[in-house]
């Protein structure tokens, strides 16, 4: 039976004397963060038995912190995905102590975006919002940045250069993957739909401007269409992808750039056109699995939720304790890719 290990076996593998050990189980005296951080390393390692103690005494002299975040659309699988990222950041999170407030927008009017986001800076320190590039929205940035509260947009942009930062992915390059996807993938060129949610979304803009100059650049035989706008609704996804289905037997290809997949999905399955065009779509789940298992879904392109969230609550922390950024920026993540054969 192998030995239980003690605190001196604990404070011999840590490089430390045994009196500070005990001072971080025990709380006595200050002792260094990454002391106590290497001390509590060990002791996980070696299966030390008051590990989750000297992990409960560092969290306790964690500063304590009320992060806000507003998400839209609080029905949609990917929001409740992304809302429990962000609660396991926040409560993973070696920075600090706190909570997570999660509110999800009614609607995308602007104004009462902006109450919404008003109401959420009253009880948080810092907040992270998905909304539109719109002048009410940035008023309000400007009134919470000079407070002194970072505002930092997800996923799509807004309030640029007031804002504290953007973290996403780099928009215009998930355009222009989506049209190098439909490009080679296509039998042959031909007519090719892109939806966008709502033109005031700086994200998906950026999507629809690489989506268009690839074409031009690299496959000028494809015509790319007017852009739709579904206002992420999959009903309204579902009707327009039926009539362009109807309307353009050349249809090659289709681009959802922002929400609305289901309802792509359910219309391309009700149809069944006898040439499927090349479909991209965002972000995976149970049904662009499925969609993707059956070939009605050539590619989807995702954000890495847990990466994004980590990094994001990383730098609302920074952004407390060190004040506001002297060139507020953009932080992309790298974003993944499913095709029907790596799901």
């Amino acid at each position: 039976m192998a030995k239980r290990p003690t605190i001196s076996d604990l404070a011999r593998i840590s490089g430390v004397s045994v009196a500070t050990v005990d001072r971080v189980l025990n709380n006595r005296l200050p002792v260094r963060e990454e002391t106590a951080r290497r001390v509590y390393e060990t002791a996980t390692e070696i299966g030390y038995h008051a590990a989750g103690l000297i992990k409960q005494r560092m969290r306790h002299e964690l500063p304590e912190y009320r992060l806000g975040f507003l998400l839209l659309r609080g029905n949609d699988v990917f929001y409740g995905d992304f809302a429990a990222e962000l609660e396991l950041a926040v409560s993973q999170s070696q920075r600090f102590r706190g909570a997570a407030t999660i509110d999800f927008a009614s609607s995308l009017v602007p104004d009462e975006i902006a109450a919404q986001m008003r109401k959420l800076a009253a009880k948080s320190r810092a907040i992270a919002v998905v909304g539109p590039d719109h002048p009410t929205l940035t008023a309000a940035v400007e009134v919470l940045k000079a407070r002194g509260q970072p505002v930092f947009s997800l996923l799509s942009d807004f309030a640029a250069g007031i804002r504290e930062g953007y973290v996403g992915l780099d928009n215009r390059k998930v355009g222009r993957t989506a049209a190098w996807m439909i490009a080679r993938a296509a039998r042959q060129p031909g007519k090719v739909a892109l939806f966008v949610g709502s033109h005031r979304f700086h994200g998906h803009e950026l999507r629809e401007i690489g989506f268009r100059s690839f074409f031009r650049e690299h496959a000028p035989d494809f015509s790319v269409l007017e852009t739709l706008v579904n206002l992420e609704a999959n009903q309204v996804t579902h009707d327009a992808m039926i009539d362009l289905l109807a309307r353009y037997p050349d249809l090659a290809g289709c681009y959802v750039a922002g929400g609305g997949m289901e309802g792509a999905v359910s219309a391309l399955r009700a149809a069944r056109p006898v040439h499927m065009p090349v479909v991209v779509c965002n972000e995976i789940n149970a049904e662009s699995r499925a969609a993707l298992a059956d070939n009605i879904l050539t590619m989807v392109i995702s954000t890495p939720l847990a990466a994004l969230c980590r990094e994001l609550v990383d730098r609302m922390v920074h952004a407390i304790e060190t004040g506001a950024a002297n060139a507020p920026g953009q932080t992309f993540l790298p974003f993944d890719i499913y095709l029907p054969e790596n799901i």
